[in-house]
């Protein structure tokens, strides 16, 4: 264990005919670095990932003993926070003098393979040109020159401020998803030891009427559903082929179900609006129900463990699915239904038929529109919901049939 440096030992110390680094025995990585010419300087070692950091802070007597304690406690305490201290200040001179690193090491050089060999083998083209777009919007006009191998969890988290502060904390959250997923790849890859974004929670909360779930993400939940114990799985998928309410779905009773006739009918006491509903069935909706186990019960409910009382400890449900999408901002179960909605805009349906999917009585059916607007649109929405089964069947390979 070295001896803490005093004033007097630094005082009485020679030059040598090579240079030496004498270490401080108060603070660990403190070092005294006394050079042939004379010249007394001090520096702070520590790691940044795999690679050791040598940190100079000053020369002697400039900054005496005690200064050089306290200026090496700020550069510790700042690398347990995430900096490099070093890193940064080698990225200022670069930067000063105009000079990039290694253009492999480059952050838009990395970006552009990420898109390339990652996006675009591993993700459906509107994913893939949307992280594409994220990050030529967010974070190439910040980090564009920057090398990979010295960005920090604190770079992370100030581009996030800084997307927040300009009025996009829901983009914050999407590009915060899109670089952790483009630092993981790097790490599988090797090039990166760790993955700045490691930690870096989601810079905002999102409200429910912001989130939609992209087709990979609710192929994903859908796959996931087939390791979920039933009858959870078949709630989860009728959640999203019917785009009705949680409670809704999870006290069905077979009562209101008429599978030959491929129609359910929530009683206007269990809608929320109080008006009575007919939700037609898509093929896929009524394979699930037919696949559902029957326990006997007073109620007839259709998720039952137990056949008095409908299904709870979603939580726990929640946990599950949300390892099926580890790298996704976060989400709420009752984002299926606007998922649901929003894709079936997206695939020309029109929004009053969409509204009657929902059963809302707002939008094209609020104030003397709903008074007087008594078509229910049976068929419409039968075309809506098959349509969208139809889609849903497409991006998980038919797997929303099945369980």
């Amino acid at each position: 264990m070295p001896k803490a440096l005093t004033v007097r030992a630094i005082e009485a110390m020679k030059a040598g005919p090579v240079r030496s680094e004498i270490p401080d025995g108060l603070i660990p990585g403190l070092y005294l670095v006394c050079q042939p010419s004379g010249v007394k300087s001090w520096a702070v070692r520590y790691r940044a990932g795999s690679r050791t950091r040598k940190h100079t802070l000053g020369r002697y007597p400039g900054i005496d003993l005690a200064g050089a304690r306290e200026l090496a406690r700020r550069t510790l305490l700042s690398v347990a926070s995430g900096r490099d201290p070093a890193g940064e200040r080698a990225e200022e001179r670069r930067s000063a003098a105009g000079i990039a690193g290694s253009s492999r090491d480059r952050f838009d050089a990395a970006a552009a393979l990420f898109i390339e060999r990652y996006a675009k083998a591993n993700t459906k083209e509107q994913t893939w040109r949307e992280s594409e777009r994220l990050l030529a919007t967010h974070v190439l006009p910040l980090w564009r020159a920057r090398s990979i191998q010295e960005i920090t969890r604190r770079d992370v988290v100030e581009l996030m401020d800084a997307i927040v502060d300009r009025g996009a904390p829901v983009s914050a959250n999407r590009t915060l998803a899109v670089i952790r997923r483009m630092f993981a790849w790097l790490v599988e890859r090797s090039v990166l030891v760790t993955n700045p974004c490691t930690d870096v929670k989601a810079p905002t909360a999102e409200k429910s009427r912001d989130r939609v779930l992209t087709d990979d993400e609710l192929a994903a939940v859908l796959r996931a559903c087939e390791g979920l114990n039933e009858p959870f799985g078949a709630l989860i998928k009728l959640l999203a082929l019917t785009a009705q309410r949680r409670d809704e779905v999870g006290q069905m009773s077979w009562r209101e179900v008429d599978l030959n006739a491929r129609m359910w009918t929530i009683p206007k006491e269990r809608a929320k609006n109080g008006i009575a509903h007919d939700v037609p069935l898509s093929e896929a909706s009524v394979t699930v129900l037919a696949g559902i186990r029957r326990i006997t019960g007073s109620r007839g409910l259709v998720f039952t463990t137990t056949g008095e009382t409908s299904v709870s400890g979603f939580s726990k449900i929640k946990k599950r699915l949300d390892a099926a999408v580890p790298n996704s901002s976060p989400w709420v179960l009752h984002d299926l239904r606007r998922t649901a909605a929003s894709g079936m805009a997206r695939l020309g349906i029109t929004l009053p038929v969409v509204e009657k999917v929902l059963n809302h009585t707002s939008g094209s059916f609020g104030g003397v529109a709903g008074i007087y607007q008594r078509h229910h649109f049976a068929d419409e929405k039968r075309a809506a919901l098959g349509a969208w089964a139809a889609h849903i069947e497409t991006i998980i390979g038919g797997s929303a049939h099945h369980g």
